[in-house]
């Protein structure tokens, strides 16, 4: 179906793809994986044509029909359901030529072929289409440019999906979507009849929607049998037999050099010596295991906080008097809660989010807040509002003002901004690396509570997976919104439906509402058995944070004694450094070294108690 022969592609002199090859047969859905940056997107747009490659082929089938979703969002006064039935040209070419036609002959021939393609059918199949990604009827009637951008962005995506084109590429098609909407595309692109190559993070839909994952990395491909799960195992095997021929290796340079540099100038050994330097010379190195280390989150710890932390008594919300979007709220979180939002989009979960964070006030009933609380909000629109010519330090530095570069910099490696990358302008940073920034910004003053509205949208598979260990390690609550169902899974103990104006308790698990959201269709063959290792995770990472509080609370108090006696380390280093007390108080100056070795063998008995819980606690957490 495609081939990719020898493929190189470069920016400004830098290989994006060098000489890359892979095969895809024809039918096979394919999930398209890699880093930020490994050049995903380039090879979507290069098989689509829109760029052209410094080197090597792409080909495919002459008559297949190839389908990308346009980078632009559609406009202008058609309707939604007009717009998704205009994607299929040919039916639209014939349904023109019938108005026109006069030979009765070629009359026959458009009917015929109308009948063929099973036109009469179609506005149901773009209605379902539509319904799927969240238009309902009415909305399906209405001109699209009543919709935002994001919404119109699924329409461009429901007409290629209806138009289905025998190569559908799709690249990270659920970044507009809510989780309904992410689980519908799952349901669909698995019963999808011709090829289709995904770019995603989402782990979740490269699990149940591809048979197949294609790594685009450091310049090269290589095709995986089997969901993400698998390529993952199958990666780490092939690493680790890396890793073990890079030391045999290393081990066989070394006896060969010791015998070279041994036996070079001996004659009746020269030979041989020669013989093996040869061998060095024509050895190729086998390249270390690549560890990136950047996909590694860490929120800082908050002080404790008793709960309820905030309580909603009977409140209404919305933005425009008169008009509540979510009504009769009575809710709690408390201090270790790990809550996940559910609902369509426009249902009012941002709106939610924002009365919890106090962006809002309740247009009737109360909200109480406990009064040393600290929030952290991620949206969307703060990786927007990111001033683009200022470097991520100077991004920190304007809320930690008292913080040393040094520190700063610190904090911002907890978040995988190392290196360079901290003194980066962000208008040249990725997606990914923008929405870390603000992770560092929201929690730069350690929360007790994490909002956080599609955090993940320009996080890669890895980084997500950093994040969810970030939140399974954070002793704070939660409160999430999100599309990925893995991170919804792993994270959060606690389900709360808003539909219908209305925030309710889910009483199922997530895999409840999937089966609801893709109405009541049976799981596919093996899904039960994951269902399960999941919930064990769930439970098991409550269960982790809650033996991990005490010595959290350990190591934050040994923390808290050694900046205390530092404090009172420097106090008595600057007293001793005084001229004036060596001349005129000799007593103070032996009191005053006394209490500089009582603070010294105190600040060494904090520092192993802190390094003895730090021990434990990452032991803890293995």
């Amino acid at each position: 179906m495609l081939h990719i022969n020898d493929l190189t592609y470069r920016i400004g002199g830098r290989d994006i793809l060098s000489e890359a090859s892979a095969h895809i047969p024809k039918g096979h859905k394919v999930g398209v994986v890699g880093r930020n940056g490994a050049g995903k997107s380039t090879l979507l747009k290069l098989i689509a044509g829109e760029l052209s490659g410094d080197g090597g082929s792409i080909s495919f089938s002459r008559r297949a029909r190839m389908g990308m979703v346009a980078q632009e969002a559609p406009g202008g006064p058609q309707t939604l359901l007009d717009n998704v039935l205009d994607a299929d040209t040919e039916r639209t070419a014939l349904l023109a030529e019938a108005d026109s036609a006069k030979k009765p002959g070629r009359i026959g021939e458009i009917h015929q072929r109308l009948l063929d393609i099973e036109a009469h059918a179609a506005p149901a199949r773009a209605a379902a289409i539509l319904a799927g990604l969240g238009f309902d009827e009415a909305a399906q009637g209405r001109p699209l440019s009543e919709f935002s951008g994001g919404w119109r962005m699924r329409v461009a995506l429901a007409a290629i999906l209806f138009a289905a084109p025998d190569l559908l590429l799709l690249d990270e098609p659920t970044n507009y979507l809510d989780l309904e909407g992410t689980l519908w595309l799952e349901d669909f692109l698995r019963r999808y009849p011709h090829t289709v190559l995904l770019v995603s993070h989402d782990r979740d839909l490269l699990n149940n929607a591809v048979g197949a994952i294609l790594h685009v990395d450091r310049g090269g491909l290589t095709l995986y049998r089997g969901g993400y799960d698998t390529f993952e195992e199958t990666r780490r095997e092939r690493q680790l037999q890396q890793e073990r021929l890079r030391q045999r290796q290393d081990a066989a340079r070394k006896h060969m050099q010791a015998y070279v540099d041994r036996f070079r100038y001996q004659a009746n050994k020269a030979r041989q010596a020669q013989s093996r330097l040869k061998a060095l010379s024509r050895m190729q190195p086998i390249a270390e295991a690549v560890v990136d280390p950047s996909v590694n989150f860490r929120f800082p710890d908050p002080d404790e906080l008793r709960s309820p932390m905030i309580s909603v008594d009977r409140a209404s919300v919305g933005y425009e008097e008169g008009v509540p979007i979510l009504t009769d709220l009575d809710l709690r979180i408390d201090a270790k809660d790990r809550i996940a939002l559910l609902g369509r989009n426009g249902n009012g979960k941002t709106t939610l989010a924002k009365l919890i964070e106090g962006r809002l006030a309740p247009m009737t009933g109360n909200i109480q807040r406990s009064g040393k609380l600290r929030t952290g909000f991620f949206a969307q629109h703060q990786i927007e509002d990111l001033h683009p010519n200022d470097t991520p330090v100077m991004h920190l530095q304007r809320l930690l003002p008292d913080l040393k570069e040094a520190a700063l910099r610190a904090r911002l490696g907890t978040f995988g901004l190392i290196q360079d990358r901290a003194e980066t302008a962000v208008r040249h940073l990725s997606g990914g690396e923008r929405a870390r920034l603000v992770l560092a910004l929201i929690t730069a003053k350690a929360p007790h509570l994490l909002i956080l509205d599609e955090p993940t949208n320009h996080l890669d598979v890895d980084a997500r997976q950093a994040l969810v260990q970030a939140l399974n390690d954070f002793p704070g609550a939660v409160l999430l919104i999100s599309h990925d169902r893995h991170l919804l899974e792993l994270t959060t103990d606690r389900l709360w439906l808003v539909a219908d104006g209305k925030v309710t308790p889910w009483e199922g698990d997530i895999d409840d509402y999937r089966r609801l959201a893709v109405r009541n269709e049976p799981p596919k063959d093996g899904v039960q058995a994951s269902e399960k290792d999941r919930r064990a995770a769930r439970r098991a990472n409550a269960q982790a944070r809650q033996r991990l509080a005490p010595l959290r609370k350990t190591v934050k108090a040994a923390e808290q004694k050694m900046s205390r006696l530092q404090v009172e380390q420097d106090r008595i280093t600057k007293a001793l450094a005084d001229p004036a007390l060596y001349r005129d108080t000799p007593n103070k100056l032996a009191d005053l070294n006394q209490k500089r070795a009582q603070t010294d063998k105190a600040i060494s008995e904090a520092e192993a108690v802190w390094l003895a819980a730090e021990e434990e606690l990452e032991a803890a957490k293995v």
